[in-house]
Parts: structure tokens; sequence; C-alpha cells
């Protein structure tokens, strides 16, 4: 079978939802809404190119503030809905590749058990500190003085599934630091921790005040038990390009290249080079500034800044489009940065699917699970369907 496009595009602006799911209260996020409270802070939001392609129509009964509902639309869209029993970046994503996380992976809102940190403080030769749910930006600034002086371990967690190792790259070398968190996730795979993630936070900085975390974080997730879409393609023969953070996220599997990046910015730069390279299969690109730096610290004219900056550069890849080329543009969960706490938020996602060939957009129906994505690419390159998931590959005209 030939595919109907020689090359998809997944982008997923990470933790950009729009607006509560069905079972947002289950997590306590009734109320939750990161498009519309973040376009509400910045007095309306400017990007143009989604707004084109149908941003606001995916909820016209709710626009978003400054972004209109088109008439003529250049894409399909709608929203998904989240079956994943967490709202992590690793659930929304192996999800999306046709693994749901229907387990649900340990929290540990108390910190972590006695036992687990002194096997960590063994093997590291370091005394760990704090051990409790933080933002990552304070937590550095509450102990970083203290721990360039001690060379302690800053271990701290949050509402997600997640073990962060925070220390001064000055103080603790990276392959240092990489080591450590490395003993940690061989912990923490099993029962009776089963954490999703292990995180590397190192940071720069002389004092309080000019602390700064640094792009060399690594996340260290659970291997994927089972192989998912990217996987068939790349043993079809396809290529699988991940840009971002997922190679973290899906432990390397599946990816046949992949470029580690620094912010949004660099991502988008490096998505814009890989469209001119001339390969049949799948780019796979995750932006996580949105998270990171603007969701988790609650800074929602920050984040719509992003949204902007990121809508600019949408516009120069999407000139790069040809008809061969399908573009998917939706996120991973929700990260409220009007909401109360610094967690992420359950929510729908956006998803806005295009392509030149198209002449026009139109509505889709809701999609109910994320898997939706990775069926469609399955059967655009004629792989193995995942076992969850319904292709709209179809509804694409």
């Amino acid at each position: 079978m030939e595919e109907k496009f020689k090359r998809i595009h997944i982008i997923v602006m990470d933790s950009v939802g729009i607006g509560e799911a069905s079972d947002a209260a289950t997590y306590g996020d009734e109320g939750c809404d990161t498009l519309g409270h973040t376009a509400e802070a910045m007095g309306g939001l400017h990007v143009p190119n989604l707004e084109k392609l149908g941003l606001s129509n995916i909820r016209p009964e709710k626009p978003i503030q400054g972004v209109a509902v088109q008439e003529h639309p250049t894409a399909f869209y709608t929203k998904m809905h989240e079956v994943s029993a967490g709202k992590d970046s690793m659930d929304g994503h192996w999800e999306m590749m046709g693994l749901p996380v229907m387990t649900p992976l340990h929290t540990f809102p108390n910190g972590f058990p006695d036992e687990l940190i002194r096997k960590i403080e063994k093997f590291s030769g370091r005394k760990v500190i704090w051990n409790k749910p933080a933002s990552g930006t304070e937590i550095i600034k509450r102990f970083g003085e203290r721990q360039m002086k001690t060379g302690e371990l800053i271990i701290y967690t949050s509402g997600d599934s997640v073990l962060q190792i925070a220390a001064h790259e000055q103080v603790i070398p990276l392959d240092e630091l990489y080591e450590i968190c490395e003993y940690s996730r061989k912990l923490t795979i099993d029962e009776p921790y089963h954490l999703g993630r292990v995180i590397a936070r190192p940071y720069i900085g002389n004092r309080a005040d000019n602390f700064e975390r640094t792009a060399n974080r690594r996340d260290l997730t659970l291997v994927p038990p089972e192989k998912m879409v990217m996987d068939t393609l790349v043993e079809a023969g396809f290529e699988s390009l991940a840009i971002g953070k997922i190679n973290d996220i899906f432990s390397g599997h599946g990816i046949s290249e992949g470029w580690h990046t620094v912010s949004n910015e660099d991502g988008m730069n490096r998505l814009i080079q890989v469209l001119d390279r001339d390969f049949r299969g799948l780019s796979f690109t995750n932006l996580v500034d949105f998270d990171a730096k603007y969701g988790h610290r609650r800074e929602p004219v920050l984040f719509g800044k992003a949204l902007e900056a990121f809508d600019h550069q949408l516009g120069e890849a999407v000139a790069k489009l040809t008809d061969q080329d399908l573009m998917m543009i939706t996120a991973d969960h929700g990260n409220d940065p009007g909401f109360r706490g610094t967690d992420h938020t359950r929510e729908y996602v956006p998803l806005l699917i295009y392509s030149p060939k198209f002449a026009e957009g139109r509505a889709l129906p809701v999609r109910q699970i994320f898997s939706d994505v990775g069926a469609t690419a399955a059967d655009n390159f004629g792989v193995r369907m995942p076992r969850v998931g319904t292709s709209f590959l179809d509804e694409l005209s």
C-alpha cells in the first residue's frame, strides 16, 4: 500500500491544554483551562498561524481570547481526551503511540520512604535534603547556596510520579549526577515505588537570586513494556525522528535519530531543518518550555509569550510543508499557569491536523483516546495498528 502522506510531523506543545477534561474532578482540577486562562492573562493571544488553522474553532462556544473562530479554517480540528490513569508527560506521549498507562504510577506527596533515601545516600556518598514536593525553581533558591557548600543532594517530587535530584553543576559534575539518577531509576522501577520518571535537574549560578536550571536536564523514564507505533515504523524501514525530550520519554525505543534541544526555539529550529530533509516516516517534536518554565511556575503571561513565539516559528515550518506532508499539533496534558498549585492539570488537549493538500479544514469528532494519533500514523504507513486507537486518516478529505 502506498502511503497517503510521505511524512507525518507531530508537534507536542507540552502542557498546552484546552479546558478541563470530563474526569477533571477526580484529579481536583475542576475549572482548569490552560489556553483560556493564559489568553485572559495576556489580554488576548496573538497567534495568527494557530488562529488560521482553527484553534478557537475547537471550542467555538468559548473562543480563546484574541483568537478568532475561522469561517474557513485551514486545518481539521478537534480535541482529545486522555484515558491514562495519570496526567504526566510519559502517560500522554505513550498513549499517543498506542500504549495508555492504565495502572496508576505511584506518587509521594509526603516524600520518599527513608529506606530509599538511605540507599541513595549510601550509593552517592552524599546526604539528601528536603525530600518533599516542591517547585524546582523555588527549591534551588531555598537550598542552592547550602548545597554549594555541603555537596548534598536536593531531592524533591511533585504531584506527578517523579523523583527529581537538583545539584549545582560545579559542585556535582554532570556525569556524577547522571550516575546517581541512573541508580535511583533502577531502585524505583518496580514496586513498592513504580515511579514514572527520575529527573536530573542541574543548575548554575552563585547565589539564590541568580540560580538557573540548565538544559542538561535528563529524564529517565520507565522502559516501555511493549512495542509502540514508533517501533513498528522503524522495523518496517521508515524513519522515526525525535526532537526534544522524545528520546527520554520513550527510553530511546522506536527512534532512528534524535536531537536533544535546549528550548522551544531550538526545538522548532531543529524541526524546520528536518523539514528540509528527504525522508519517509515520522518526526516527533516535544516543546517543553511551556511546561517546565511557565506552567509549573504559574507564569501565565510568560506562557502566553512563549505561545506567540512558537506561533511565529510555526509559520516558518508550515511554509516548508508540501502535499506529501501531514502535520499534527497537539499536547500531552494541561498545566494551567492561572490555576492553583504547581502541578499538571487534567484537560482536553487540542488537535490540529494540516496538510497543504487540504482545500479547507473542518471539525472532527472528539477523540476519546490519544492513541488515535498513533493509529493514524500507522494506518498511513501501512504498519501494524496499535491495539487501541482509531485512525482518522480517511476522515481527512
